[in-house]
């Protein structure tokens, strides 16, 4: 493979797995910056999203777990990829809406501490209820061999690259309709404008007479379904068990914003997308330095420009 070769396989790798991130990090810099809420559940958000996703999209075979034990051998409708990408993102909606009614509401004016304390619980509790109701086995990935009567499996031939797996081209264009509806949404809109003048100063937001109380619920929910959305995706192309909520979206996702800038959403794609890039060099080359590596980076930014690419120096404060 020559030098060339390497580089664009690299970034197309890249650009696949910084779209799962830039999804995880959207969902949480609109939370986080919107409402200065710490929501370490948004791990447990792409977990609901993967076992969704595998449950609605085809049939699972169990060999523990509460259902397995009580003679329940398989599960999942087998509705198809389809059903599960427009599934995925309304149960996301919906987990999201009911956990900032019942469970950030409350903790709204408290320490930031017990934000913690309660969303890490809250991450816990479904992690386990997965593990002892579904079973702690590992599924394998579920891409689809089909989409809207298209070929989604299989190599495709590419210029420079050569034979390259076509699923992975259609993760980073469906990723990206999302992201860019999302950066509309946020940029083109009325909701989003108060969105954006709450993640830079809520209180004046208030000032002014407008109702942000009100889309608190509807912030929080968008970022529950990018997070469901992100653990969809993220399942179509690697292995579904327990613990990625923690190992593969949580950490990420803060990472993320880190580096993009907490309350831009411009950053959190830019910091998604460096990010996965990053991985994607160190997998492919020095895969035992690959997440190393990208904490390094994490770290340089913090000590270079600790509010980020795109973040300001406001944000936060």
């Amino acid at each position: 493979m020559s030098l060339l070769s390497q580089a664009v396989t690299i970034l197309l790798n890249g650009l696949q797995q910084g779209a799962v991130f830039a999804l995880l990090g959207i969902g949480l810099t609109i939370i986080l910056g919107t409402m200065e809420f710490l929501n370490l559940a948004h791990g447990a958000l792409y977990l609901i999203g993967a076992y969704a996703g595998l449950l609605v999209f085809k049939e699972a075979a169990l060999t523990n777990g509460l259902l397995y034990n009580s003679g329940i051998q398989q599960v999942g409708l087998g509705a198809g990829f389809l059903a599960a990408l427009v599934l995925v993102p309304i149960i996301g909606f919906v987990v999201g809406a009911l956990m900032e009614r019942f469970v950030a509401e409350p903790f709204y004016d408290r320490a930031e501490t017990d934000q913690l304390l309660v969303t890490f619980g809250l991450a816990l509790i479904i992690e386990e209820l997965v593990k002892q109701v579904i079973g702690g086995n590992t599924f394998q990935s579920i891409p689809p061999e089909t989409l809207l009567g298209v070929q989604a499996s299989g190599p495709i031939g590419l210029p420079i690259v050569g034979s390259f797996p076509r699923w992975r081209l259609y993760i980073v264009l469906i990723a990206g309709v999302v992201i860019l509806a999302t950066y509309f949404v946020i940029e083109r809109t009325d909701f989003g404008l108060v969105v954006q003048a709450g993640t830079r100063d809520s209180e004046m937001v208030r000032l002014l007479g407008i109702p942000i109380d009100r889309s608190y619920t509807l912030v929080f929910a968008m970022g529950a379904a990018l997070a469901a959305f992100a653990g969809l995706i993220g399942a179509s192309f690697q292995t579904i068990s327990p613990q990625i909520g923690m190992e593969r979206a949580l950490v990420p996702a803060f990472l993320t914003i880190v580096v993009g800038g907490a309350g831009s959403v411009v950053g959190a794609i830019a910091g998604g997308m460096v990010l996965g890039v990053v991985v994607a060099a160190f997998q492919q080359t020095y895969s035992q330095w690959a997440f190393i590596v990208m904490y390094l980076l994490v770290a340089l930014v913090l000590v270079f420009r600790p509010q980020g690419i795109f973040g300001s120096v406001e944000v936060g404060e």
